[in-house]
């Protein structure tokens, strides 16, 4: 085995050395890269999963194929044996063995504080319950346009370890709360939590614990960019430290935000007209205010910035155009897998609607959408594990009719809907139940709306 290449700063605040045993829980694309990691760099160690065939499996056997690896359960002898557990998002930390662990004194964290101990470059890190993705691909887009050498990625797309790069001048990571309640080494340079929303539930004991988690992204002194239209993020605000604020609302007092002439501003400085920004929709305003804050907050330029929010046009599955016909245009907002992503769409599209929606709610109270559906949407279309329960929610406000699948759910919603509607997907719930991930299901979307078209 390799001679172990760790800095100083690993060794002194994870005690990773040769004699370490580093036991991988979970695999999938971070638990992928997280072996890697410890192999490149000489650390023993071994993987385990639940799952029979976890993604990722056959990769890790043909890079590293003298890795032991313990699948369909957790072994105990993987556990006692180990020095260290290095816990992929996806595992609850509440596992019995994990929890043992923990109370047995066994270090145990995630790939954040792995990656924290190894970058050298600034780190922006963003996280809420809708809109991350967003502000973090904007963001990473106007660092581009700066010129900077930026590495994008954590929750959203490539896995923190495969970003670590020595010529990297700046780190943006979307982060999960997952991710952040196992780290205990983050001290982002600039950090936002843009929104919470019950999300998750079936992980949290409440949505306090959720955005406690949440929180977590603050740990440090660097700026804290709030929201200052959510209550919740609001009072995550400490005393004696760095806070901007961010706000769509009129009259707010924050440093960033929409002016009564529509223009995206800074105090009183106007930096770009809300129309020109290309994502639409308010609640896109302000993830467009919030990477302003933190593209700021590390120096980069308005010119870079104001391109940038004219040329991004959106992530896949994300109030996604997908066709116009018969007068109705149909829109794809599968990643809105959560109460409030929902609320936000409705929110971000003119009336009538026909809004389909339905899968696994993960224990989210339903209630919140009873305001958002009244007197704007047409009629709703169920489908789904939660489908009774979204509609004994919203069946005494408004038309609901339940189906079987996502091309019942489209030729449903063309009947239900009139002549200058929109037909909305915006679920909810996460796509779990029916298909393997929520781009999936976003997918079957677009191709039972294309196949009206033919």
């Amino acid at each position: 085995m390799n001679e172990p290449i760790l800095n100083a700063q690993m060794l002194a605040k994870i005690g990773l050395d040769s004699s370490s045993r580093v036991l991988v829980v979970g695999l999938g694309a971070t638990g992928l890269s997280v072996a890697r990691f410890l192999s490149d760099k000489g650390i023993q160690l071994a993987v385990v999963d639940t799952r029979v065939k976890p993604p990722g499996l056959t990769e890790l056997r043909e890079f590293l194929p003298d890795v032991a690896v313990f699948l369909g359960g957790f072994d105990k002898l993987a556990f006692d044996r180990a020095t260290h557990l290095i816990v992929s998002p996806g595992v609850s930390l509440e596992t019995p063995m994990i929890r043992q662990a923990m109370l047995s004194g066994t270090p145990v964290f995630g790939d954040l504080d792995l990656f924290v101990c190894m970058a050298e470059a600034p780190i922006i890190g963003i996280t809420g319950s809708n809109g991350k993705s967003t502000v973090t691909t904007l963001l990473g887009l106007m660092a581009e346009e700066d010129q900077r050498k930026v590495k994008v990625g954590g929750n959203l797309g490539i896995p923190m370890m495969d970003l670590l790069d020595e010529e990297a001048d700046l780190y943006v990571l979307e982060l999960s709360s997952f991710q952040l309640e196992r780290s205990e080494l983050l001290r982002a340079d600039a950090a936002t939590v843009l929104n919470i929303s019950p999300d998750h539930m079936d992980r949290y004991t409440d949505l306090n614990a959720y955005a406690d988690a949440k929180k977590r992204i603050f740990k440090g002194d660097g700026l804290m960019v709030l929201n200052a239209d959510d209550p919740m993020v609001e009072s995550m605000a400490e005393p004696n430290r760095r806070c901007v604020r961010f706000s769509v609302k009129e009259n707010a007092q924050a440093e960033y935000r929409l002016n009564e002439d529509g223009w995206l501003s800074r105090g009183d400085q106007p930096i770009l007209p809300s129309s020109e920004v290309r994502i639409k929709g308010r609640h896109n305003i302000a993830n467009a205010l919030a990477a302003v804050a933190l593209g700021d907050a590390v120096g980069l330029t308005d010119a870079a910035m104001i391109k940038a929010m004219r040329e991004f046009s959106g992530l896949d599955h994300r109030m996604q155009w997908v066709a116009d016909t018969d007068g109705i245009s149909y829109i794809n907002d599968s990643k809105a897998t959560n109460v409030g992503a929902c609320v936000a769409a409705l929110e971000g599209v003119s009336d009538p609607v026909v809004l389909i929606a339905g899968g696994d709610g993960k224990g989210a109270d339903f209630s919140e959408l009873v305001g958002a559906v009244t007197g704007k949407v047409r009629a709703v279309v169920l489908m789904g594990r939660d489908a009774p329960l979204l509609e004994q929610v919203l069946g005494p406000v408004v038309k609901t009719v339940r189906v079987d699948n996502m091309a019942q759910a489209v030729a449903t919603a063309r009947t239900l809907a009139h002549s200058g509607d929109i037909v909305l997907l915006a679920p909810a719930c996460a796509s779990l139940d029916q298909y393997k991930d929520y781009q999936e299901r976003g997918r079957m979307f677009a191709e039972a709306v294309r196949g009206m078209l033919k």
